[in-house]
């Protein structure tokens, strides 16, 4: 049975145009294919910023933690080991600013453990989180796939990448914002390719 680890950075839950796509991705799934499907909304995690005191949980031996680090420490911990169980993860975008939801970094800040999803070599670093997928479904107000203002698509590849997930499907639905025929238009485009990844 495939692993899905589904997670939702819109503000505004699940009527947010990146869940409403990814939602929709999860449905054909589940229909077509033997799957599970694990839900992560990161408007309800409430994660911090990553600090100092943090990042040093992670430094410390496991048997030399106070309980604080312990805690500290579980966060990430618990990211982590859910990435690693699952066989795709889902990742439903909104561009907030021309970036990702800053929920969604903090969320990345945790899974880039060195040592753990990646390790560097004399040859640079090299991601370990092998034999993974990722689909990410990309809500934008404008259209910016393909252009300088699209700093999300370079970032989540790039991210992905690092820790070893290079196998990236994008879904995009673009300018949303600019009336209701282009957002009808982009919704039918998106659900199209949903069909085809799917499949």
């Amino acid at each position: 049975m495939k692993t899905v680890l589904a997670i939702f950075s819109s503000l505004n839950g699940e009527q947010g145009n990146s869940s409403k796509l990814a939602n929709e991705y999860l449905a054909t799934l589940e229909k077509n294919h033997d799957v599970t499907v694990k839900r992560v909304d990161l408007s309800k995690l409430d994660l911090p910023h990553l600090s100092s005191d943090e990042m040093q949980s992670w430094m410390t031996p496991a048997d030399e933690r106070t309980d604080a680090q312990h805690a500290l420490a579980k966060r990430s911990d618990d990211i982590v080991e859910a990435v690693k169980q699952a066989d795709e993860l889902v990742l439903a975008v909104p561009m907030y600013n021309f970036g990702v939801p800053s929920s969604l970094k903090a969320y990345f800040d945790r899974i880039a453990r060195a040592g753990i999803t990646f390790k560097y070599t004399e040859n640079g670093p090299v991601g370990l989180l092998e034999n993974k997928s990722a689909t990410v479904f990309a809500a934008r107000g404008g259209v910016y796939a393909g252009t300088e203002f699209d700093t999300q698509s370079p970032f989540l590849q790039h991210f992905l990448g690092f820790v070893g997930i290079s196998d990236v499907n994008f879904v995009y639905a673009e300018g949303l914002a600019m009336g209701e025929e282009q957002a009808k238009t982009a919704f039918a485009a998106a659900s199209e390719k949903i069909i085809e990844l799917s499949a």
